[in-house]
């Protein structure tokens, strides 16, 4: 009796410490739960990142794939922009299989053709996976033919530049090419080495420079020279074709003929256009030019074929204001004069005779200024002669010629006018905004002081993507223009 509160107090102590047990179990485990909970809903959360991670990825590489799959379409179709379907645009749907032959995805295509006057392309593609359809990838590609006019100059024939010359788009010759400017874009040269036809002695480089120190002869290492090639200079390259211009200037007659503008033969000296910016141009008949005296000769080149003065005399109008043509084609087949002023307009004028013979072979005339109103790529004017493209004794003393041009068997250029010639042997500049494709080599200067004393040379950037209508095409396989992941 006497110990029972004693077992009381004690049993009541007992509860206690075990309540206070319970209760600190219980918290224990809460804090347990909450972290394991935690930890489960963070792993649930990084298995699932890291899952839709891995499908992102896939999405993106099933996205990347359409781009491919439509780059190799175009080397094979290179005009298709429908997917060999009939549907316009698309979109166009294309399963995706993995290397065991599982399908894991889709690409889907949205192609939008070239605008009018350009090559370039543009690809929408958009990569899903089947395990996830919340899950995309948005890639769009713009893709360009170069035309003819990547180059700022391009010749067949071996070619030099002096010392003064400033080249800031690519130059590429079939023949070797003698530097002595600079340069800052690539220089090319189909040629290994060759005989530099303006001084005796061995072979150079396909690309060389007499800029001090001359570089050393083949076999010796290239220098670098990065004092005149900026951007530096290869050589042997495969060749532009030039005798495939033949095809485009024959092709430029029939859409002349079909839905623009051909004159067939003057029964004269050839036409002369002057071109306005409204849209509109004159042309005429051209009767005579003005001759030479027998003191005048060319003095350098007097078996130079077709030489003379090439100014017009004599003319006749035979239509005023005749609209620019709905396809940007005009051809002539003769001899032709060219000059005028136009704004926004989109212009491939071309002179040839057919059947082709190299005696026969028309020639364009710009003796006065051809201009462009905008130098945004909104106007565009091609020039391709069979033969030569010429200034004449008679051109303006301050030449501006603002177009793509090309001579395709002959030369674009000045014949050698001496002082004998009159006060038209001598000009002060020419300046070109545009390009130079030329087939042997060109000028408008001779080293006894002749021609024009000042020859600039810029390269109109906007053609390479965007050339005149039916300009040639140097390349069967699209360059990508521009990469963007859109989403």
């Amino acid at each position: 009796m006497g110990n029972q509160p004693l077992q009381k107090a004690i049993s009541r102590k007992s509860v206690a410490s075990s309540g206070q047990l319970s209760l600190q179990v219980l918290i224990l485990g809460a804090i347990a739960t909450f972290f394991i909970s935690g930890f489960v809903l963070w792993t649930d959360s990084y298995v699932t990142n890291v899952s839709r991670g891995a499908n992102k990825s896939q999405a993106f590489t099933i996205a990347e794939s359409g781009i491919e799959y439509y780059r190799w379409h175009l080397a094979h179709e290179s005009e298709d922009f429908q997917d060999g379907s009939s549907t316009p645009n698309g979109p166009y749907i294309h399963p995706y299989f993995d290397k065991s032959g599982n399908r894991v995805g889709q690409f889907e295509l949205v192609i939008t053709p070239p605008a009018s006057g350009t090559t370039i392309v543009t690809i929408e593609s958009t990569g899903k996976v089947d395990v996830d359809p919340t899950i995309s990838k948005i890639i769009k590609v713009k893709l360009g033919l170069p035309s003819f006019v990547r180059y700022s100059i391009a010749s067949n024939a071996d070619i030099r530049f002096g010392e003064g010359t400033e080249v800031y788009g690519q130059l590429h010759s079939n023949g070797g090419i003698r530097f002595d400017g600079v340069a800052y874009n690539k220089i090319t040269s189909s040629k290994a080495s060759y005989d530099d036809p303006d001084h005796s002695g061995n072979n150079e480089f396909g690309v060389h420079t007499h800029v001090s120190p001359t570089d050393p002869l083949p076999p010796a290492a290239v220098p670098a020279r990065t004092d005149v090639f900026k951007a530096g200079r290869d050589f042997p390259v495969p060749a532009v074709d030039f005798n495939g211009i033949t095809l485009d200037l024959a092709n430029m007659k029939s859409a002349a003929q079909s839905n623009g503008y051909y004159r067939a033969s003057s029964t004269a000296l050839g036409y002369e256009i002057v071109l306005k910016n409204n849209d509109v141009f004159d042309i005429y008949k051209v009767n005579s030019v003005n001759g030479l005296s027998s003191s005048c000769r060319n003095f350098s080149n007097s078996s130079a074929s077709g030489w003379g003065s090439w100014s017009v005399n004599s003319k006749t109008l035979l239509a005023s204001n005749v609209s620019f043509p709905a396809n940007g084609m005009i051809f002539i087949e003769d001899d032709l004069w060219i000059s005028g002023q136009v704004s926004t307009a989109y212009l491939n004028i071309g002179a040839g005779r057919f059947p082709a013979t190299p005696s026969t072979d028309a020639n364009i005339t710009t003796n006065n200024d051809l201009l462009y109103t905008n130098y945004d790529g909104s106007d565009t004017i091609g020039l391709i002669a069979q033969n030569n493209i010429n200034v004449g004794l008679s051109s303006e003393d301050d030449l501006e010629v603002d177009a793509a041009m090309i001579a395709q068997n002959g030369r674009i250029g000045r014949y050698h006018y001496a002082s004998q010639c009159g006060t038209g042997y001598s000009r002060t500049k020419i300046s070109i905004y545009g390009m130079i494709g030329t087939n042997q080599r060109y000028g408008w200067a001779w080293t006894d002081g002749t021609g024009y004393q000042t020859r600039v040379i810029t390269y109109d950037g906007n053609l390479l993507y965007a050339p005149p209508p039916d300009f040639p095409i140097i390349a069967d396989q699209y360059d990508i223009i521009s990469w963007e992941e859109v989403k």
